[in-house]
């Protein structure tokens, strides 16, 4: 008779893509979204903490990674008792959920509606180095107000939140654009081939000649091409809007196929921010006045223009309440994340140089972005809703921090009880109940007492500050042994045998005084 298989045992791996926390990092993470919910407090947005879960049509399809399964989502069908079944999936951002959330609740909710939203988001994508597929967001939206009063506000905020979590002036930059804008100088551009096949005059010529007929290129293809701007140059642009060009291995890429004119206007537009945010936005009143008078052109300049007067309000309030240009700039060059956007769109950059892992000195780059998005709620509704908002990247933003040294690195571990005679274990949990009592953070050694030495090793695998000991000495003398933990190391590793005599890190005190001294140790090693 065969024997059974056994079951194979699982491995222990985390699922790809995925990454386990462990106490710095949950600190950390923990600490740093406390801060920014201050900040979000402090400008008058409420909490809200909505479902991780919501239908796939709620959610909509707004990812990129069309090519993954589900396209882009961690997705699931579910049946009910009546036999009806949903797809449901996992939020991949707060923003969409948020759209749900109001278009549900609009009747109980003030307008406009402000809140802030913290949490894990999770996206079915590629993974890669840094690059994950859960990670936490932290959002803050405004909705049922057009007045850019709302997207001023955002901008300034973000500002203020970066600076808050320990990111100085001059280390970052909120940048603005607008999706309008964008809209002016590449909606309507046609493919070369198509122009020079079917010449037309304006774009209402285009509307009367059936717009699917006459070659026009998808701004999302110009888009994707100018996001390379910072690693090709005005040049490698001007040659992948046209007709292509080879890469650093020597393979051809193939180009968007406009004109050189175009494709040079693209490039013009994408190199227009001036030395302050004026200059900038006469740069473009500028380039679309130019617009206007090009003969065969289907520019829709009049969106582009109002887009322009939408940034230099948004620019003008911004100045009142005192954030300039070393904080907030009017940059064209903002084209990322615009799938939804319909106007102003913001991110935060952060302009100091890291070392990459390749050796290479380069800038740390994006930790947040948002914008206005009218059209979202409009899904649920059928009517437009105005909305704005922005989302920080938690994860990115904390990794930036460590790389300027400006977290705490190692969280402080508790102070440990030592056990000497396990008998006595009673008399260890009075003690660390002592410690607790006054806010400190405490706990009694629970593993085998019989090597003395494993508990201290114990105490500095966790990081711990201090350590208690008492032995049957102490006990009929009603003292403690108190050991400074972070003082003898620093002694260890650096300090004579006579200084070592002369600066003692273990301290002999009464019982009654234990607490007290465990408290002044603890706000010696903190100053």
């Amino acid at each position: 008779m065969a024997k059974p298989k056994k079951t194979p045992r699982p491995k222990a791996e985390t699922p790809k893509g995925f990454r386990d926390y462990f106490g710095t990092d949950v600190a950390e993470r923990s600490a740093m979204l406390q801060t920014i919910a201050g900040v979000y407090h402090r400008y008058g947005f409420d909490a809200l903490e909505s479902s991780a879960v919501e239908t796939v049509e709620a959610l909509g399809k707004f990812l990129p990674d069309v090519d993954r399964p589900n396209e882009g989502v961690f997705a699931w069908q579910e049946g009910d008792e009546d036999g009806k079944s949903d797809w449901l999936a996992l939020r991949y951002d707060l923003t969409a959920p948020l759209a749900r959330v109001y278009a549900q609740h609009q009747n109980d909710l003030p307008k406009p509606y402000r809140r802030y939203a913290m949490g894990p988001v999770w996206r079915n994508e590629k993974p890669g180095p840094g690059r994950f597929r859960q990670f936490y967001q932290c959002d803050a939206d405004t909705v049922g107000t057009a007045s850019h009063a709302a997207d001023a506000e955002i901008c300034a905020m973000l500002a203020d939140t970066l600076e808050a979590v320990g990111i100085p002036r001059g280390d970052y930059v909120v940048r603005v654009n607008s999706r309008k804008v964008l809209n002016g100088i590449l909606g309507g551009i046609r493919s070369d081939a198509a122009r020079k096949n079917a010449p037309i005059s304006s774009f209402n010529d285009a509307l009367e000649m059936g717009v699917s007929d006459l070659g026009f290129v998808s701004p999302d293809a110009i888009l994707r091409t100018i996001d390379k701007f910072d690693k090709v140059g005005a040049d490698g642009i001007i040659e992948l809007l046209t007709s292509g060009r080879k890469d650093q291995s020597g393979a051809f890429i193939e180009g968007v196929g406009l004109s050189v004119s175009d494709a040079e206007r693209v490039v013009k537009f994408m190199m227009s921010r001036g030395e302050n945010n004026q200059a900038t936005l006469d740069s473009l009143r500028e380039l679309f006045e130019l617009l206007d008078n090009v003969p065969d052109d289907v520019h829709q300049y009049s969106e582009g223009l109002e887009g322009v007067s939408e940034l230099a309000e948004i620019s003008k309030l911004l100045e009142a309440q005192g954030y300039g240009p070393d904080r907030i700039i009017i940059d064209p060059s903002v084209v990322r994340g615009l799938g939804y956007y319909t106007g102003p769109v913001f991110e935060a950059e952060l302009t100091f140089d890291i070392i990459d892992e390749k050796g290479r000195k380069r800038q740390f780059g994006s930790v947040a972005g948002g914008g206005r998005y009218d059209d979202l709620v409009k899904r649920f509704t059928g009517q437009s809703v105005p909305a704005t908002g922005v989302s920080i990247g938690v994860d990115r933003l904390l990794a930036a921090l460590r790389e300027k040294g400006r977290t705490k690195g190692k969280a402080q571990g508790p102070v440990v009880v030592t056990v000497m005679d396990r008998d006595r274990m009673a008399d260890y949990q009075s003690m660390v109940a002592d410690l607790r009592n006054a806010g400190i953070r405490a706990e009694v050694y629970l593993g085998n007492p019989k090597n003395f030495g494993n508990q201290l090793k114990y105490a500095d695998k966790r990081g711990s500050p201090v350590a208690i000991i008492q032995g049957g000495d102490e006990k009929d003398r009603e003292v403690v042994q108190i050991k400074d933990l972070i003082l003898g190391a620093q002694i260890a590793e650096n300090a004579t045998l006579e200084e070592w005599k002369e600066r003692p890190s273990q301290y002999e005190v009464p019982l009654s005084d234990m607490v007290a001294k465990v408290q002044a140790i603890l706000d010696s090693q903190s100053g």
